[in-house]
């Protein structure tokens, strides 16, 4: 990433970019990171790395690299220092998430290069409930950063951020139109990618109802991922191309490449077509909503759906959302708002949990208790109705 720090060790280097490449592609071998201080102990950033990912998966373990860590500061450089800041902000005991936000902050402001700061930041962000101010270091580190290898996927942060604080939709379209899709034009442009934030973002768009907005560009995009190139590169993507061609009318395309997943699933072993099955499942059921079939898609979906159990297809937490959503939107539009409702507030009852470190509920929930609230004639219609657009309203304030 053109970071200034201080290594000794090919081997140590090695094992930090590896990391840095398993964050912030949602990877699952985060735990490379602690091969870093084996290679060189003495090197501060691998102990802190390796710090910071032991205080989530082995608390035990964690303070001995940090105490390296820290032994190392006199001899430390600007950048591992802010880091240092940064990351102590958020394992130290009294941690303060408005200070470990404030560091981030200065942290991205002298080193907006460091994506791997950013993402650790707009994680915390978004627990905190607080999506605003992750809009915030996004775009002060996309002003700076036009090189970034994840541009599109940070500018589909900030088109979600507007969409979450019902902003108008012409925000939402404008960063479409002038960073994500625009991203198409440079010659170093990986298509795929673009195609993925597109279609997260226009699945969004849909399930609000505000598709109408963005006119043609639902069927340009579908035309483009029609393209039996763009097919078989990512669950995720493949998913997200049948839930398009079959919205778009593009049947036949949608049929023939969930033929192909399934043609893929049956070249598995047992044991992997097992884990995938959930994942086919799901592409199933966006392949039927896709078509409005919403009765068929909640029967293969069953009635315990959580897209949480479906990260097998490599998308994070934050893309796996909209899943949820759809499902959500499937109950409701095949008359099920009871079910609906029932969900929903399960959700917002688990969130309240002590254990749980997100916030408790957020516009978009309320916005679909709202909705269900009316269909069933509930008088509480117009107090969810009210907080979903307190919740909104507080992301830009």
């Amino acid at each position: 990433m053109g970071i200034p720090s201080q290594y000794t060790s090919d081997a140590c280097i090695s094992a930090i970019n590896s990391y840095y490449h398993q964050v912030l592609s949602y990877g699952r071998e985060r735990r490379v990171i602690l091969d870093a201080p084996i290679h060189d102990q003495d090197c501060l950033l691998a102990n802190l790395l390796a710090a910071h990912f032991l205080c989530s998966t082995d608390p035990s373990r964690a303070p001995f690299h940090f105490q390296a860590a820290k032994s190392r500061l006199e001899q430390a450089t600007s950048y591992e220092k802010a880091v240092f800041d940064a990351i102590n902000s958020l394992i130290s005991e009294n941690r303060d998430d408005d200070v470990a936000v404030e560091c981030h902050a200065k942290l991205l402001n002298d080193y907006p290069k460091d994506l791997v700061s950013l993402k650790r930041a707009q994680l915390l962000c978004f627990y905190m409930g607080r999506p605003d101010l992750s809009l915030g270091l996004v775009q002060q580190v996309l002003s700076t950063s036009s090189e970034n290898l994840r541009l599109t996927h940070n500018w589909w942060h900030v088109a979600l951020c507007y969409l979450e604080g019902h902003a108008s939709m012409q925000k939402v379209l404008g960063v479409y139109d002038h960073h994500i899709w625009k991203e198409l034009e440079g010659d170093d442009a990986t298509s795929p990618e673009v195609y993925l934030n597109a279609l997260g973002l226009l699945l969004r768009v849909y399930v609000r109802d505000t598709l109408d907005v963005f006119e043609d560009r639902m069927k340009v995009l579908a035309d483009r991922v029609k393209d039996e190139a763009n097919w078989h590169l990512e669950w995720h993507l493949d998913l997200l191309i049948l839930w398009a061609l079959a919205k778009t009318g593009e049947l036949s395309k949608a049929e023939d490449l969930l033929k192909g997943l399934k043609s893929r699933i049956c070249s598995m072993n047992k044991k992997k077509q097992q884990r995938m099955q959930r994942g086919m499942l799901l592409a199933e059921a966006l392949y039927e909503y896709g078509r409005g079939n919403n009765k068929k898609a909640l029967e293969v979906l069953g009635p315990d759906f959580d897209a949480n159990d479906c990260k097998m297809i490599g998308a994070s937490d934050e893309q796996l959302e909209v899943f949820n959503e759809v499902w959500y939107d499937m109950l409701l539009n095949a008359g099920q708002a009871t079910k609906a409702i029932e969900v929903i507030e399960k959700r917002i009852k688990k969130r309240r949990s002590p254990f749980h470190v997100a916030p408790a509920g957020n516009g978009s929930d309320m916005n679909i208790l709202e909705r269900g609230y009316a269909m069933t004639g509930r008088q509480e219609a117009q107090v969810a109705g009210e907080k979903a657009r307190a919740l909104e309203s507080a992301y830009f304030i």
